[in-house]
């Protein structure tokens, strides 16, 4: 086998990750997977194979990187951003393929913490001669797969909340009214980071009082909108609006109370709304239920965008692992609406769980960005 550098390793990792968030948003349940096929020809590296997750997590990164180099597999290196899988799904082991290909080494950013993969892929890769080497890229892959190993470990998605917030810190105007706070390339950032998650979940006031769409309006990336998901309480979401009437063409799911009528259920329903429900209390969903809901229906990526209350509430139980603050430099004004519903601001800004990665100006506004210690 060619000597390697490490100058290469991380190059191609690196690769290999940004192929990897193609899938970001559009691979779940399983996770967004980069790989990258390279061989050496006359000494010199040559990518002979890329590949990354598909959509609804079929066919895996692996497989596509392999297909694509053919017989130039043979005593190459495979880069690839998470442990190759060993276990019989709805697709053969990825393990298998790698060995059937001749592959000579992987290169491999972390151990899989899938309790059916974990080291086992490595492990018999390594039993076949080949030589694995693992923890290259591992701080980045940690956080490509963070949607992944949050749902392994903690049993629900990884939850990211959008604020958007005006200069003396409010959210909307006296009465709960909406009002647009940041300016147009704010909106456009917003629908990058919609595009990135699973699903993107508001409460049911926000629903009533903005009637949202929730999509990806971003030229070329419609396809790309998450599934919208609204707590609804009592299931008051009206069939008029505007995510009931287009639920067909980018799915629509309401959780409520068990206490909810079932001709309101049935109402959506009709109109091709899915309908859950979760344990509630004091006229309030169960918001760690919510999320294991949605975990169990293979959510990994939660993006949260209203509003104060649901917002608060996520702050307040400590569910909030990344969080994206938009400043607008205008104010509101006296009357206006907290953005965290009964607490300070800095109860996100200054919680000891989370830590700002840096402020980015985006237009007339800023954008400061958290994330779980």
């Amino acid at each position: 086998m060619p000597e390697h550098t490490a100058a290469d390793d991380a190059r191609f990792m690196a690769l290999a990750l940004a192929l990897g968030r193609r899938g970001l948003g559009n691979a779940w349940p399983n996770p967004a997977v980069g790989a990258v096929v390279v061989r050496y020809d006359d000494g010199k590296p040559v990518i002979v194979g890329r590949g990354w997750t598909q959509a609804a997590g079929r066919p895996h990164a692996e497989t596509e990187a392999l297909t694509r180099a053919g017989a130039a597999t043979r005593a190459a290196t495979l880069y690839v951003t998470l442990e190759p899988c060993s276990h019989h799904g709805k697709t053969p082991p990825c393990a298998d393929a790698i060995i059937a290909a001749g592959i000579a080494r992987v290169v491999s950013a972390l151990e899989d913490p899938n309790p059916e993969v974990a080291g086992q892929g490595h492990a018999r890769l390594a039993a076949h001669g080949i030589a694995v080497d693992v923890g290259i890229g591992a701080e980045e892959a940690r956080r490509a797969h963070a949607g992944h190993i949050r749902r392994v470990h903690d049993g629900r998605p990884h939850v990211t909340l959008k604020l958007a917030v005006s200069a003396d810190g409010k959210a909307g105007l006296a009465g709960r009214r909406p009002v647009p706070i940041t300016g147009a390339p704010a909106t456009a950032r917003v629908h990058r980071l919609r595009a990135l998650n699973d699903a993107i979940m508001i409460g049911i006031g926000t629903a009533l009082a903005d009637d949202p769409s929730l999509t990806c309006r971003l030229p070329g990336m419609t396809t790309r909108s998450p599934v919208r998901v609204v707590l609804d309480y009592a299931l008051r979401l009206p069939v008029a609006s505007k995510l009931v009437q287009f639920a067909e063409e980018t799915p629509v799911w309401v959780i409520a109370s068990e206490a909810a009528a079932p001709a309101k259920e049935h109402a959506l329903r009709s109109h091709g709304v899915e309908v859950m429900r979760a344990p509630a209390d004091s006229e309030r969903l169960d918001l760690g239920a919510v999320l294991r809901l949605l975990a169990g229906r293979g959510i990994t990526r939660l993006m949260v965008e209203g509003g104060p209350t649901l917002a608060a509430s996520l702050v307040s139980a400590d569910l909030v692992d990344e969080a994206a603050l938009f400043r607008s430099p205008h104010l509101i004004g006296g009357g206006g609406i907290n953005a965290l519903e009964g607490l300070p601001l800095t109860a996100l800004t200054k919680s000891p769980r989370l830590v700002s990665d840096g402020t980015e100006r985006v237009g007339l506004d800023t954008v400061e960005a958290f994330e779980r210690r």
